[in-house]
């Protein structure tokens, strides 16, 4: 009998008012309930459970609880009971540990640092009820300075720029990494919200083109589903260098992925492992990064703005200042917590700074230099709320874009088994009876009750700030204070201690 050093992670329990009625079998895309077929009862193998509750909130009767197990390692603070697990797991197969959905060690979360100044006597609030609120964005460069036409009249032709009608954008998820379901609730969202969801690195499927208006096209080191058609598809176009979950390395979507339209979109054989290169091979310095903006610009007609994409590192302000001098016209910025289908643990737990950190010394950075309007700043990684939205732009962003809030609000619990391929709500999943799960049209409208809700809730805040647009709140420190922060942290942030006038 073979050695089991790995207790399960969760305990399932079945009472007495189960009626074995097998939903919990066909709900199940882990096999961890099985029904024998002479007898009808129903068995457990708790080993293969990830707690994304499906089974539990299908049971008619409310027969069945999931909850951590209370199994535990002789494991003291430095040897903890998961590091025991991943030394026996990595000595079992000798491979890469790899998980998903955002790093769940416990490093701080700066947004519950922040806190949010409001008006009182001499700076009267404002009501959102009553009182117009500007909630729109502009993304891209902005111009230097008033100009006039021949006849004097202002001129007010811009670079090519992204508007959109919430400071709130959906960002890059993979077709392939996510189901089709998910790309098609996104666009919908996307163009009833009228801002704008992101393809990732997989493509865009042909049933989506009609949303490019509402659609970026991203460009990543793999150049998978790059054509002509694609980038003139899209209102953006984003060159994909590094993400929060995994800077400095490539990507990996399994060959059991990539089957029917998925191998179509992305222009890559059936079964076939899908490996994006760690750095894109024609980019090793800003100048390569400049000729590729120029050629994609050139590619649509200059028509577009070209977004980079980067991870939140050490030397992030200085990266950040190439980018907005190599002709890029928007900047995003992915910090440490982002999310992500399947990463290395290793990385993802380890590799990278929080967004708030990188994003106050990019927006520092930008405004010393007196390049700040050369870029639009777009923030992403862990942003959980519309407080986080409104600290993020106070901090300097212009606008967010969220991953894991987005799927969470389809319906996903954050088990982390999406490099499994086995989602049981039908999102990181590419089989044809779990992917019929998410139905496109309710997850849209899930969407836009989320980012309306985050909208209305920012208006208020704006509104207790006396502050009645995102323009006006951008990169203004003074609305924020910080709670339990250390004095070089709040100089990073660029912010005062709560109590400091």
């Amino acid at each position: 009998m073979k050695e089991r050093l790995i207790y399960p992670r969760f305990s399932v329990l079945r009472s007495q008012a189960c009626v074995k009625c097998g939903i919990c079998v066909e709900q199940c895309a882990h096999g961890v309930h099985q029904k024998q077929e002479n007898t009808g009862n129903l068995t457990l193998d708790e080993a293969k459970c990830v707690n994304c509750q499906r089974c539990v909130a299908y049971c008619p009767v409310g027969a069945l609880q999931v909850f951590p197990s209370r199994n535990a390692f002789s494991s003291g603070p430095v040897w903890h009971q998961h590091v025991l697990e991943e030394i026996y797991r990595q000595a079992n197969t000798g491979g890469v540990l790899l998980s998903a959905m955002g790093s769940p060690k416990d490093m701080p979360v700066y947004w519950d640092k922040l806190v949010l100044n409001a008006s009182q006597v001499t700076n009267p609030s404002i009501d959102p009820l009553r009182e117009p609120m500007e909630t729109a964005v502009y993304l891209g460069k902005r111009p230097a300075q008033v100009k006039r036409t021949s006849s004097g009249a202002l001129d007010i032709t811009l670079p090519p720029h992204l508007e959109a009608a919430t400071p709130i954008l959906f960002a890059a998820m993979s077709y392939g990494a996510v189901s089709y379901h998910v790309h098609a609730a996104l666009a919908l969202a996307a163009q009833q919200l009228g801002t704008y969801y992101n393809t990732g690195e997989g493509g865009l499927h042909e049933n989506l083109y009609p949303y490019g208006a509402n659609t970026i096209v991203q460009v990543a080191s793999g150049r998978f589903g790059v054509h002509k058609a694609y980038l003139q598809a899209g209102a953006a176009i984003e060159i994909k260098i590094g993400q929060g979950a995994k800077p400095g390395i490539g990507g990996h979507l399994p060959g059991t992925k990539i089957m029917g339209d998925v191998a179509k979109t992305r222009m890559v054989p059936p079964g076939v492992d899908a490996i994006s290169p760690a750095p894109h091979h024609d980019i090793y310095s800003i100048e390569d990064l400049r000729q590729l903006i120029d050629s994609l610009k050139e590619a649509t007609a200059y028509e577009k703005p070209v977004i980079v994409k980067v991870a939140a590192v050490h030397n992030i302000a200085a990266i950040a200042s190439g980018v907005a001098r190599s002709g890029a016209d928007i900047i995003e910025i992915d910090g440490f917590s982002g999310g992500t289908g399947a990463a290395p643990a290793r990385i993802r737990d380890n590799v990278g700074i929080p967004i708030e950190l990188a994003l106050a010394a990019v927006d520092s950075r930008l405004r010393e230099e007196c390049i700040r309007d050369e870029v639009g700043v777009v923030a992403s990684g862990s942003i959980r709320s519309s407080a986080d939205v409104v600290k993020a732009i106070a901090l300097g962003a212009d606008a967010v874009s969220i991953g894991t809030a987005a799927l969470c609000a389809l319906g996903c619990h954050l088990c982390r088994a999406c490099h499994t391929g086995r989602c049981s709500l039908g999102i990181a999943t590419q089989d044809p009876e779990l992917t019929q799960r998410l139905d496109p049209q309710i997850g849209a409208k899930r969407l836009v009750n989320l980012v309306t809700a985050w909208t209305n809730e920012i208006k208020e805040m704006m509104g207790g700030m006396g502050i009645n647009s995102i323009e006006a709140l951008r990169g203004n420190r003074l609305a924020l204070r910080g709670v339990g922060l250390n004095a070089r942290e709040l100089s990073v942030l660029g912010v005062k201690h709560a109590g400091e006038i």
